[in-house]
């Protein structure tokens, strides 16, 4: 598990808090329908996503990636690193 700096300001403290308690990890090259699948057998409504370095990066919501699933846009072939710029990075919590 990354090591967080000490000198952390207060926004960067909420945030990773917010992430040690948001939910089950996931990597950002995972499907969104994986991901979706992921969040029906841990039964909660959100996820951290993670990069290749197993960084945090951004927290996704069922809401969020069901939207995506349902849009005319969506294939099998989206993955979660594809719409996490369309979503607010963890960091701007």
């Amino acid at each position: 598990m990354p090591t967080r700096p000490a000198a952390a300001g207060p926004v960067h403290r909420k945030a990773v808090e917010a992430m040690d308690a948001a939910g089950p990890q996931v990597w950002d090259d995972m499907s969104v329908e994986v991901a979706l699948s992921v969040m029906a057998a841990a039964r909660t409504a959100r996820l951290v996503v993670c990069d290749q370095d197993s960084q945090r990066t951004a927290l996704v919501t069922q809401r969020e990636l069901t939207a995506v699933r349902n849009s005319s846009a969506y294939t099998d072939r989206v993955r979660l690193r594809d719409v996490l710029g369309v979503h607010a990075p963890f960091a701007a919590l």
